[in-house]
């Protein structure tokens, strides 16, 4: 649940399913406080309303029922025809307006719906609601971008723990050299490339050629978490003195299942889908 304000009213806000559902009841309070409902089911007896609400519905409901849909468009403008959104709702099996009980409940709309509706309150109203959503917009944006951004971050700090136990445990015992050691860094990065993106550092440039940067920089949210998990893992590896061979089957084995888990994560996926 989410609030923003227009005009000095509170307007609750709903998410279900990457979807921003809007308080009609708050926004009817623009109208009139006491009687929100009865301004909804105004609003709803509308021909205009019952054919833009039936249209969404249309478009985005694949169970819509529109033999139940005419009867109402059939009947709206009439003196004697009323509608509640939960008739609405049970009738044409609609997904763009539901009822949400208890504390911020009310009836709510989609956004295509929800501004139609303030649009029909107050022209004044819509405008101040659908700038003060936009800059909702805005902020979620910039705090999923850092949030990608903090994830990228905690790759580079683990690097740092899966750096340190290469040269503790490869370099310092066998005194490479400093060609040698580079080199060493350079194999052990690859352990990681290969078990979670299935090619070494080099394959991916060949590969993207016109690219600035590399493989980690163009890695998404789901494969920067798991990286930062394999970059711990084979530090402990490493230290049991697991050969090269027995850690990337042990590595690739991790990143499929830490793979498989975050699969359809829906903070992830939203993660992903901003960036």
């Amino acid at each position: 649940m989410k609030k923003i304000k227009s005009l000095g009213l509170e307007i609750n806000l709903y998410t279900i399913n990457e979807s921003d559902f809007i308080s009609l009841t708050d926004i009817a309070k623009f109208k009139d406080k006491e009687r929100t409902d009865y301004v909804i089911q105004n609003w709803m007896r509308n021909r205009s309303t019952i054919e833009f609400i039936g249209l969404w519905e249309r478009i985005n409901n694949p169970n819509f029922k529109p033999i139940d849909f005419e009867g109402f468009k059939n009947e709206a403008g009439s003196n004697g025809f009323s509608l509640t959104p939960k008739r609405w709702i049970v009738s044409v099996a609609a997904i763009g307006i539901f009822s949400k009980s208890g504390n911020g409940g009310g009836t709510f709309a989609h956004k295509d719906i929800a501004f139609e509706f303030a649009s029909w309150i107050s022209s004044e109203f819509k405008l101040y609601l659908i700038k003060e959503f936009q800059r909702l917009k805005v902020e979620e944006n910039e705090r999923l971008s850092l949030g990608w951004d903090a994830k990228r971050m905690l790759t580079k700090i683990n690097y740092k723990i899966h750096t340190d136990s290469i040269k503790e445990n490869i370099i310092l015992p066998n005194k490479l050299t400093t060609k040698e050691s580079t080199l060493v860094y350079a194999s052990e990065a690859d352990i990681l490339n290969i078990s979670l993106f299935n090619m070494t550092a080099k394959d991916w440039k060949i590969l993207n050629k016109n690219k600035v940067g590399n493989i980690r920089d163009y890695a998404d949210v789901t494969q920067l978490l798991i990286l930062a998990n394999l970059e711990s893992l084979n530090s402990e590896y490493i230290k049991r003195e697991l050969s090269q061979a027995e850690r990337i089957v042990m590595l690739n084995e991790n990143a499929i299942s830490q793979m498989r888990s975050l699969l359809g994560n829906s903070s992830i996926k939203k993660l992903e889908n901003k960036n």
